[in-house]
């Protein structure tokens, strides 16, 4: 297996998407279960459309957060890390549709022992309707270098130019 890394990452570089569904009834009342939400709106379509007045059983926001983190951790592998991801939900997704998760690489520092790679983040339907824009930042091995460390250091405490305070 081919192992992502930073230096052969370019900025403006699409990620392969992730691509999910259609999404049924059966898939939402899984992820439910296995989360324990068991708000109505995910599996119950007379109480979502009828008491809620929504389009259908909306996807739980759960787990179009992990259609996003599942992209990024299989796009570095087991040699990198996923840092930080942040998004908004902007639109309801419902039974029925596909959603792409998708990445754009945006930018690239280079610190002592790893690179980083800052992402544009989002989820397509197939409509093309955005429902969860955002941005992360994902940390790649130099190519011939060791896997990104673990424990994963705590990057709020590098200094500029990539070595980490020491406490």
């Amino acid at each position: 297996m081919h192992r992502i890394c930073y230096d052969e990452v370019e900025i403006g570089q699409s990620i392969e998407p992730l691509v999910k569904g259609p999404l049924t009834t059966a898939h939402l009342m899984r992820w439910s279960a296995a989360v324990e939400n068991w708000h109505k709106i995910h599996y119950d379509a007379a109480f979502a459309v009828e008491h809620d007045r929504l389009p259908g059983l909306l996807i739980s926001g759960s787990l179009k957060q992990q259609f996003i983190a599942n992209l990024l951790k299989d796009w570095v592998g087991q040699s990198g890390w996923v840092w930080k991801m942040k998004f908004q939900f902007r639109a309801m997704n419902v039974v029925g549709e596909t959603l792409s998760t998708w990445a754009k690489v945006t930018g690239k520092r280079k610190l002592d022992a790893f690179g980083l790679i800052d992402l544009e983040i989002g989820i397509l339907n197939e409509r093309g309707l955005e429902s969860a824009p955002g941005v992360a930042v994902v940390a790649l091995p130099f190519a011939n270098g060791p896997a990104v460390p673990y424990p994963f250091p705590d990057l709020h405490r590098m200094t500029p130019d990539g070595s980490v305070f020491s406490a």
